[in-house]
């Protein structure tokens, strides 16, 4: 039987055959999903030939583009790239100026 070692230092994140942290979740996801969609082609009644064909294109899609985004993005580009588009593209002020003005000068303490 093939050991495999998973790195499960403490403070260290989790890596498996390269692959780090959310990707192990996206990669074992993936790979699920496919074998879901097969498994309900095939009891649909979808030809043995046709489902063994997707299973074999998404099983293999799905370990190309977990590899290539672990590659491109690293341990914590994801998460990066989700808070991006969280953040507002512009930010609109609709006070006028002379409001804007007003407001920045100190206040006159009352006697």
């Amino acid at each position: 039987m093939a050991a495999f070692e998973i790195n499960k230092g403490v403070g260290r994140t989790v890596e498996f055959k390269g692959l780090k942290a959310q990707y192990l979740f996206l990669f074992a996801g993936g790979l699920l999903a496919v074998f879901i969609l097969v498994v309900i082609l095939y009891l649909c009644g979808v030809s043995q030939i046709t489902c063994l064909v997707i299973g074999v294109v998404g099983a293999s899609l799905v370990v190309w583009q977990t590899f290539t985004m672990n590659r491109k993005y690293g341990q914590y580009g994801l998460m990066k790239k989700g808070a991006v588009r969280m953040h507002p593209r512009y930010l609109v002020n609709r006070r006028t100026v002379c409001h804007l003005i007003r407001n920045l000068q100190p206040k006159k303490a009352k006697k």
